[in-house]
């Protein structure tokens, strides 16, 4: 490629340092929807229903994200992954500062949530455009024998975002109960603004990627992306749909459906709940650029397979360690979860989804397969696994067969995907 390893060191910081802002003004919400907005925003006489409206409110947003995929992908495949990048950052930024704005139930009623919904719906359309473009950003800059390790550093982004919005809560709730519900979960909303300008500053000092200018220049680009992907490359978008899954569904249950289980129904204090997520957060950061370096020598198929084997098998002792009461047990728990079992699978995800597109569709490709995936398991996850509770009287044996259905789904959908790793990455 002629690309030094300056330049690839940039594109890296670029891409993990936009992925990680973007997904902390997206989990800020999800956390925070456990907290503070089932009591100040979806306000109810029965608790339980306020929950599940909270937790409706943050599903929402994983069935615009489609539509974020195609807008975004769209503009990506027509004039490139750089541009788009800055639109969804922007788009993301001022949407989270805008819910940090907000007057509460209280004081304005029915206009409280549907304005909190709606800023979480433009949330939705940024982030849907935002994944595929810092992935690829990452992928396409990559040398063939290191993708593996170049398409994991945009998914620490994932955990990182995860990790920020979860300390900066840890922080704020030990303010008194008071403060906090009343201005102190607005402080992370509002600086969120100065990262995104950080983030907006550094994406604009990098280029186009080598694989979209060569697209530009051999005159391949797709008049209507998402027709030419339909066209070429459906399989693909189902094998990716399936493949994700696994990767989102457990991750929302081991992360922000424990928020709301482990205070309401087993007892532990916020903090406690918070601090577990947020060991096993830096657990998974750490090891996902290990296990992308890992993929480039066993395997991408193979490692993914691995992870969501483990998951199958841990859906119950998962339940059983967290129900103990012990908040040493509640660590441990997650962080196998979402620390250990987690971290090869979301590694390795985008890279293999990127290889099995042509440049051309690739954005599009792989932003509906993975927004479609994130919309069908991932924002309903917290949802379902909350009504399941409510409707089998607090047991947990249907939110562990739910774990085991969506590793199931994964590994039949993978089964057909060929591993591409150290192979050229296809150009047209």
């Amino acid at each position: 490629m002629g690309i030094d390893k300056r330049t690839r060191n940039k594109v890296l910081i670029a891409s993990l340092v936009g992925s990680s802002i973007e997904w902390f003004d997206y989990f800020l919400y999800g956390t925070v929807a456990a907290l503070v907005f089932n009591k100040v925003f979806f306000v109810t006489e029965d608790a339980a229903i306020g929950l599940m409206l909270a937790y409706a409110s943050f599903a929402l947003a994983f069935f615009i994200r489609p539509i974020g995929g195609i807008i975004f992908s769209h503009i990506g495949d027509k004039i490139g992954r750089r541009n788009t990048l800055i639109l969804t950052l922007s788009l993301m930024g001022l949407a989270t500062f805008a819910m940090g704005l907000l007057p509460t139930y209280d004081a304005i009623g029915l206009w409280a949530p549907v304005l909190l919904i709606s800023l979480r719906l433009i949330q939705g359309l940024g982030i849907g455009g935002e994944w595929g473009g810092a992935l690829l950003l990452a992928v396409e800059y990559a040398p063939r024998e290191q993708r593996g390790f170049f398409g994991s550093i945009p998914q620490m982004g994932i955990t990182i975002g995860m990790l920020m919005g979860t300390l900066s809560l840890s922080i704020m709730t030990m303010m008194p109960e008071g403060s906090f519900m009343t201005w102190g979960w607005r402080v992370p909303f509002l600086l969120s603004a100065l990262l995104v300008l950080f983030g907006l500053w550094i994406r604009k000092g990098i280029a186009e990627t080598p694989s979209f200018q060569e697209v530009q220049e051999k005159g391949e680009i797709a008049s209507v992306p998402l027709f030419e992907t339909f066209r070429t490359h459906w399989k693909e978008v189902l094998i990716a749909i399936g493949g994700k899954v696994v990767e989102t569904a457990p991750f929302y249950i081991f992360g922000t459906f424990i928020v709301s289980y482990g205070t309401a129904n087993l007892g532990f204090s916020n903090r406690a709940v918070l601090w577990a997520v947020s060991i096993a957060t830096i657990v998974t950061t750490v090891l996902i650029p290990v296990m992308g370096r890992l993929s480039d020598k066993v395997g991408r198929k193979s490692l993914y397979v691995t992870g969501t084997c483990l998951m199958i098998l841990y859906a119950f002792p998962y339940f059983w360690l967290i129900r103990s009461g012990s908040v040493f047990l509640l660590i441990v728990a997650t962080v196998i979860g979402l620390g250990v079992i987690w971290a090869p699978i979301t590694a390795v995800l985008g890279t293999m989804f990127s290889e099995i597109f042509s440049a051309n569709v690739r954005y599009t490709g792989i932003s509906l397969g993975y927004q479609i995936g994130a919309a069908l398991a991932g924002g309903t996850a917290p949802l379902i696994a909350t009504y399941l509770l409510y409707t089998f009287n607090d047991s947990y044996i249907p939110v562990a067969l739910y774990i085991i259905f969506t590793a199931t789904v994964s590994l039949i959908a993978i089964t057909t995907v060929k591993d591409s790793t150290n192979r050229a990455l296809d150009r047209s």
